[in-house]
């Protein structure tokens, strides 16, 4: 199975009835670069998000500290007007979803959907 098919499947009991994944991709909390300080740093202080567009809404959910895929509680729930940004580098930062945000560039191409298919 692959990441996203496994994002979608552990999101599905969070959504409304009727509601439809646009699109879902992992973030994570702690700027990746620290790593490059020490590996310490960004196992004890990261923890990844999932954000979940749907075409209702936008959920960020929490994740955990090791791994990406599992959706464990819903965070944050925004409005499905919320325009995440345009997303640029190897690691882009957002503050558009309630708190700064780390996308790494697999998942930029998400991003871009969800943003295109929000207007």
């Amino acid at each position: 199975m692959a990441l996203r098919d496994k994002l979608h499947a552990n999101a599905a009991p969070h959504l409304r009835p009727g509601e439809k994944i646009e699109a879902a991709f992992c973030a994570q909390s702690v700027n990746p670069y620290w790593i490059l300080v020490s590996y310490l740093i960004l196992v004890f202080a990261n923890s990844y998000r999932v954000v979940v567009v749907t075409n209702q809404r936008i959920l960020v959910c929490r994740s955990g500290r090791m791994t990406m895929t599992p959706v464990k509680e819903v965070l944050r729930e925004l409005p499905r007007s919320t325009r995440i940004g345009q997303p640029k580098g190897l690691w882009w930062s957002t503050d558009a979803l309630g708190e700064k945000l780390y996308i790494h560039k697999r998942f930029h191409k998400d991003v871009a959907a969800a943003d295109g298919s929000a207007a």
